[in-house]
């Protein structure tokens, strides 16, 4: 998830997940005086009963839904459950509540920045659609990458990159206004730094609700989830990064970490659990915030999908609709939500 602008609209991600009030009111009894007092009856009130969640449109032809067994159960903090919720779009139905550990338990975490400019890769670093391998070298060549003599990330004298190694020079870096001394850095955090994890609760249809015409923005908030519980989350503000000549470095598998969300990826690069389809059709890897399953972006045979619509989906007889995740370097996984989406927080 973001490193800048999202972990610090956090009142914004909030607001999102506050769209779960439950109308409940009781009708209060009639106060007036009686002035017959031999014939007093008891003054009862009857409650307005709380709503029933209008259930979800049938879909027509074959449409896949969320399968909570698909869940790696060491990535949540507590047993997937329903209850009545409201949709973006404002449908009161059930959705799924996922809470979880805020650690993946199918692969490590890291490594991001090389240490010296004559290491090998660590990471990686997106770039106009390309994933590079974060390695001493092309820290050494930012300048003439970048056409921008002010990126200098590493000592003249020894050859060390400037990385973010403590916790307060993560803190300090990981912001949206990076503190003077952390400009010129490569910025990693570490697990230690956010508890081991920070938990996050999702609440997602348990069936998909189609919106009438799809959304041009998936926001600031998560865009999914993995089946090891991690966020797939919006596309990392790579121009507001370079502007402080920093590099958010992401581990191999798309991942990075930041002080309030943790651990999130931007990008599916195949480490993350997922479930092979018996047909061929590219793995299934996680779901939307909208209920759609999400995909690899290959087939069992490599090859990519055809059709897919501006929100990276479309549909077929054995899944319904769906979404393929776009390629590494792509920053981002879908273009935008085809259904009205729960939330995050």
């Amino acid at each position: 998830m973001a490193m800048w602008n999202i972990q610090f609209n956090n009142a914004a991600r909030v607001g999102l997940s506050g769209m779960l009030a439950l109308a409940m009111a009781g009708c209060g009894g009639d106060s007036s005086s009686v002035t017959d007092t031999s014939i007093i009856l008891p003054v009862t009130s009857t409650p307005t009963p709380s709503p029933t969640p209008s259930p979800t449109p049938t879909p027509t032809g074959t449409q896949e839904s969320l399968d909570p067994a698909n869940f790696i159960a060491a990535g949540l903090a507590t047993t997937i459950t329903t209850e009545a919720c409201t949709l973006s779009g404002g449908t009161y139905t059930t959705c799924y509540r996922i809470t979880t550990v805020g650690a993946p338990s199918d692969h490590g975490v890291g490594t991001f920045c090389p240490r010296n400019i004559n290491d090998g890769g660590a990471g990686m670093w997106f770039e106009s659609g390309t994933a590079y391998d974060l390695t001493g070298a092309f820290i050494r060549n930012l300048a003439t990458f970048y056409n921008n003599s002010n990126w200098k990330l590493y000592d003249d004298a020894t050859g060390d990159i400037f990385v973010t190694d403590t916790q307060a020079a993560f803190e300090g870096a990981a912001r949206p206004n990076v503190a003077a001394q952390y400009q010129n850095h490569c910025v990693e955090g570490k697990m230690s730094y956010v508890g081991g994890g920070i938990s996050r609760t999702y609440l997602i249809p348990v069936n998909p609700v189609p919106l009438a015409s799809s959304t041009g923005s998936i926001g600031t908030s998560g865009v999914g989830i993995a089946l090891n519980g991690i966020t797939f989350d919006p596309p990392a503000p790579v121009a507001a990064i370079k502007a402080a000549y920093t590099i958010a470095a992401f581990d191999d598998c798309g991942g990075h970490i930041n002080p309030v969300e943790g651990y999130h990826y931007h990008a599916a690069t195949g480490c993350s659990t997922s479930v092979a389809s018996s047909d061929g059709h590219s793995a299934r890897i996680g779901y939307a915030l909208d209920g759609y399953a999400m995909y690899a972006l290959v087939d069992a045979a490599g090859a990519e999908p055809t059709g897919l619509d501006n929100c990276r989906g479309h549909s077929d007889d054995v899944r319904g609709y769906h979404y393929h995740v776009a390629g590494a370097g792509e920053n981002m996984f879908i273009g935008c939500f085809a259904g009205e989406q729960g939330s995050v927080s």
